[in-house]
């Protein structure tokens, strides 16, 4: 009867293990990270519901606790899901509605990553309006053109091509700029807001320049008044000081129409 304590006692010890076995600690994201808390969500156990190759599909309980002073009426938030190295293998789509201040609402969520959830990250979506400086700054695209085309194009003195052009533009005030050889540069101020979607044009017609450009062969361009031409040199003045230069330095010249004067 002896072995048949051991086995007993051995299959006590396994059972009184598993009884005590300590559910993982909860992931809490107070958001947002920086200034003022506004809620906290507590993730409990992601729990294995089903697969389809690399794809797995878990099942969490949260816990959403208004830590701000005012009821949330909705906001919604992405849920990114990492792996123990720090790489995004999986999202899900979360939402509070009707919570008052020091509220708790408790649902569950599911979620599909292709491997083992280690660590989250929340983005919102759509938040109240006083908490709407926290969203991602929006982004649209627009079409950039010129009078004529084939100007260089900067946003707020970043280079982004040649018109015409689609570029994407955040929220908020920008300077537009246009600058084509034979022709006067330009500023054109632009401001994009909340309200404003994908697919509006801007069309920047230049003005005609008013000094004659001469491109010399080591890439600089001097902007001023060519006073005279030869088979072996070029005269110009450039803000009141005259040059002189070479034929062989010369790359080529752009000359201005200008009026003929009166005798």
């Amino acid at each position: 009867m002896r072995p048949c304590r051991l086995a007993a006692w051995s299959i006590g010890l396994v059972l009184f293990a598993a009884a005590n076995a300590k559910e993982p600690p909860p992931l809490i994201i107070v958001w947002p990270t920086l200034g003022q808390p506004v809620v906290r969500f507590s993730f409990g156990k992601f729990k294995e519901i089903g697969f389809s190759g690399k794809q797995h599909d878990f099942t969490t309980d949260v816990t959403a606790e208004n830590l701000w002073n005012k009821k949330i009426y909705r906001s919604e938030f992405t849920l990114y899901v990492f792996d123990k190295n720090k790489v995004r293998i999986g999202d899900a789509w979360i939402a509070i509605n009707d919570l008052a201040p020091k509220g708790v609402v408790k649902f569950q969520t599911a979620i599909s990553a292709s491997g083992t959830i280690s660590s989250l990250e929340l983005a919102p979506r759509s938040l109240p309006t006083e908490l709407q400086a926290f969203l991602p700054s929006k982004t649209i695209s627009i079409t950039v053109n010129s009078v004529p085309q084939g100007a260089e194009l900067k946003i707020d003195g970043v280079p982004a091509g040649t018109t015409p052009k689609i570029v994407q533009v955040t929220s908020g005030k920008h300077a537009l700029s246009f600058s084509k050889e034979g022709f006067s540069s330009g500023t054109f101020p632009l401001e994009i807001t909340s309200d404003d979607v994908s697919g509006g044009s801007v069309s920047y017609e230049l003005g005609t320049a008013t000094h004659d450009t001469v491109e010399l062969r080591d890439g600089s361009v001097l902007s001023g008044d060519v006073q005279s031409m030869s088979a072996t040199e070029i005269v110009i003045r450039v803000g009141g000081a005259v040059q002189r230069l070479g034929r062989n330095q010369v790359k080529r010249i752009v000359l201005i129409q200008r009026e003929t004067p009166l005798e």
